[in-house]
């Protein structure tokens, strides 16, 4: 059950030099101020608590379980079987597989029952999935968060072990972390909350409290899992630092990194004790007088087979959601420090939306190019390659799927090329977004997306594939799913959100497709989503 706001007692037991003052007066978090004043800055599934369907949802909620079963005519599969009465959504999903067992994958997706995540679990190639929930609790106070999800999912082959990632915070009270879970039997279970480890938290301990200016939002990891390099087996997690002041205004916000060699040295299975250290991939500064701020969001962290680190980022203002332009920077020593920073987009080649919003035509959602923009690594021809959603040609295509490579570490990049396609090579008509990519071992490159090409209105939602066979210079698409669905009447009534990402895994012999689906949706007043998946063998 979840604690109420027994935080200055909890502070007060355990030790701490000041009672959290800031929590005992129930002040409204910054980051509360800042959504409700500025259009952009902290991302969509943050923003998504506070949404009043949210909160009165919540009350008369009681269990419900379904079997996960598929639907003709694809292999579609409902991953989620774990609901509510009435139901509500799920979204903003990840996948992992485990490469020694490509049958086994992990998934995970946002979850508003609870305030935390739903986690789904397959021994046999994504035929069938299980259920289970886990939420975020402040390391302090042991209180469960009032919010929390964003999920972030990696497998450790040293360690042979799936890590989760997930936000911790509150609408009404101060703390915000970061909590990372462990499974070492293959998602059956996994570590508690609170025995999580915590990359990063807003206590300060020279204050005693937890600081109100600091909000941390989404985080991603990755693990180096090259036997050859001398951080075999490091945990690295990113995530976006924004200093916000009274008013809610976010003078800064940059890239941050936490990484630990060991998430539990005393072997206890608390990971709360991990030893970690944190690097500033972007350096926190606000600026002067005509000079702009550090302003990033969509970090997006790759180990290579050198073991170096790359980070790609966008430029984004820290109080809309406008995008300047890609970035990344190269790690060679562990995370400890970082390079200079390599633009990823040529001029002329790349536009954001322009809407401060996030939001496309007909469509009452927020569908950002910044935190849907992965950055996979291929083994094969050494490769570092990225996608992203490409508003260039907006006035004859739309939102466009745009894809570029570099064989240079990052130094110098592909001109941009078009992944969402017709059968003529053309940019696909209508809207395409929310992508993500993966590489297999063969060194194929396979992405999903969600896709409005089929309805002449720009509303009605596929899911699109994309698979490459020669580095990304050509990309073949496929329809995965078999409905289509409205996002406008698949959140709560007064708002739309479908999640800031989808996800895909490729290993050996299997691709896993997972997304966010409103296809069974009520419409409002909860309005409904799930998650749905589309697993094809490869020979």
């Amino acid at each position: 059950m979840r604690k109420a706001m027994g935080f200055s007692a909890a502070l007060a037991v355990v030790g701490l030099l000041m009672v959290g003052t800031s929590l005992a007066g129930a002040a409204t978090p910054r980051w509360v101020t800042h959504v409700d004043k500025y259009p952009g800055g902290i991302s969509g599934g943050v923003r998504a608590y506070l949404d009043q369907g949210v909160t009165s949802a919540k009350s008369g909620l009681s269990p419900r379980s379904s079997a996960a079963s598929p639907a003709a005519p694809f292999n579609n599969v409902q991953v989620n079987g774990l609901d509510s009465n009435p139901k509500v959504p799920q979204n903003e999903t990840q996948v992992v597989a485990n490469p020694n067992n490509p049958d086994i994958a992990i998934a995970a997706a946002n979850d508003y029952v609870n305030g935390g995540v739903q986690i789904y679990r397959t021994t046999n190639g994504g035929q069938n999935w299980s259920t289970q929930f886990r939420s975020s609790a402040t390391r302090e106070t042991g209180d469960f968060c009032g919010g929390g999800g964003d999920p972030a999912l990696t497998y450790s082959e040293r360690d042979r072990a799936f890590y989760l990632a997930q936000l911790c915070f509150f609408r009404a009270f101060a703390p915000s972390e970061v909590e990372v879970f462990r499974s070492t039997d293959n998602g059956l279970t996994w570590s508690p909350a609170r025995r999580g480890a915590y990359p990063i938290s807003n206590f300060s301990s020279s204050l005693g409290d937890f600081n109100p200016a600091v909000f941390f939002d989404k985080e991603q990891i990755t693990v180096d899992n090259n036997p050859a390099s001398q951080h075999y087996g490091r945990l690295y997690v990113t995530y976006i630092k924004f200093h916000i002041l009274p008013n809610g205004f976010s003078d800064y916000c940059p890239v941050a990194l936490a990484y630990t060699d060991n998430i539990d040295p005393n072997g206890d299975g608390n990971l709360g004790d991990a030893s970690r250290k944190r690097t500033q991939v972007v350096p926190d500064d606000p600026g002067g007088p005509g000079v702009g701020p550090s302003a990033n969001q969509g970090a997006q962290p790759v180990v290579d087979d050198r073991g170096g680190v790359n980070i790609s980022y966008m430029s984004e203002d820290c109080n809309t959601s406008i995008d300047r332009a890609i970035y990344m920077r190269r790690s060679f020593s562990g995370g400890a420090t970082f390079g200079v920073a390599h633009r990823i987009d040529k001029p002329g080649q790349w536009k954001d939306n322009p809407n401060p919003d996030d939001l496309l035509p007909q469509k009452n959602a927020r569908w950002p190019a910044s935190t849907s923009a992965p950055l996979v690594f291929d083994p094969v021809d050494h490769s570092l390659n990225y996608i992203v959603q490409n508003n260039i040609n907006r006035a004859t295509s739309g939102a466009d799927i745009s894809f570029t490579k570099s064989t240079d570490q990052g130094h110098t990049w592909s001109d941009m090329t078009t992944v969402s396609v017709t059968g003529t090579g053309a940019p696909a008509p209508r809207d395409q977004f929310l992508p993500w990519m993966d590489v297999d071992p063969e060194g194929n490159l396979h992405a999903i997306w969600f896709d409005n090409r089929n309805d002449p209105g720009n509303v009605l939602i596929q899911t699109f594939q994309g698979d490459s066979t020669d580095g990304g210079t050509t990309w073949a698409n496929r329809n995965i799913s078999s409905s289509v669905w409205n996002p406008n009447t698949s959140f709560f009534s007064s708002g739309a959100f479908a999640g800031d990402y989808n996800g895909i895994a490729s290993p050996e012999g299997v691709i896993y497709p997972i997304w966010t689906d409103g296809r069974n949706s009520p419409g409002p007043p909860n309005g409904d989503t799930d998650i749905w998946t589309n697993v094809e063998f490869v020979p």
